[in-house]
């Protein structure tokens, strides 16, 4: 009786683990605000919001931000957009960790890079945060550099003391006619990352 029991509880908490597992925060770094929605710092709101409308969700306002629920092939995808603004966005993406007990391997965070030219995906395990505000905030927050990031490249096509302007500013017309192809291929990885993994959807979209 007693072996039986213990079969049962170790079964119990295998499936409890593999549930654990299957669950992902998928975070677009942004800035809330209608003056902010177009621009090239936003590009991680883009990206959640051009997979929810494909896949016909809603976010709720939530503790923190705004949040969607994406189930797919058996995986519950959480697609956060922060509320806090940029420089606060580690406060959100730890609170809905804790709260949905994700862990560290789980998490995506999409961001926009200047170092990369316009639409170049570079998807890493780890990093410093480049420079970037939310990136910054994050890595201090959570106390490590030890999460994914998806790099969304901006480029850099601007004048020495225009940097400011250039990441809050909209984009160009030839980028917006570029972007609808590029947000496809994002939604695409952020649905890889849970289903293929890591290694497979860096080998699969790194440098795409």
């Amino acid at each position: 009786m007693i072996k039986w029991i213990t079969k049962l509880f170790s079964s119990t908490q295998k499936e409890e683990n593999t549930d654990y597992m299957k669950k992902y925060l998928i975070v677009g770094l942004g800035n809330i605000g209608a003056e902010y929605v177009n621009t090239r710092h936003n590009i991680g709101f883009k990206v959640l919001d051009f997979l929810a409308k494909k896949e016909s969700l809603s976010f709720e306002t939530v503790k923190l931000g705004a949040l969607a629920q994406y189930k797919f092939k058996g995986r519950i995808f959480l697609l956060l957009k922060p509320n806090t603004y940029m420089n606060l966005s580690g406060k959100a993406v730890k609170y809905w960790m804790d709260k949905e007990n994700i862990p560290l391997e789980n998490i995506l965070v999409i961001t926009d890079d200047l170092n990369l030219s316009f639409g170049t995906i570079r998807i890493k395990p780890k990093g410093s945060d480049g420079g970037h505000n939310g990136l910054k905030n994050i890595n201090l927050v959570l106390n490590t550099q030890q999460y994914t990031r998806f790099r969304f490249g901006i480029s850099d096509q601007f004048k020495k003391g225009q940097q400011v302007d250039y990441v809050l500013g909209d984009w160009d017309e030839e980028e917006k006619t570029k972007l609808p192809e590029r947000l496809e291929v994002a939604s695409e990885i952020i649905k890889s990352f849970g289903t293929a993994g890591l290694e497979n959807t860096m080998t699969t979209f790194n440098g795409k």
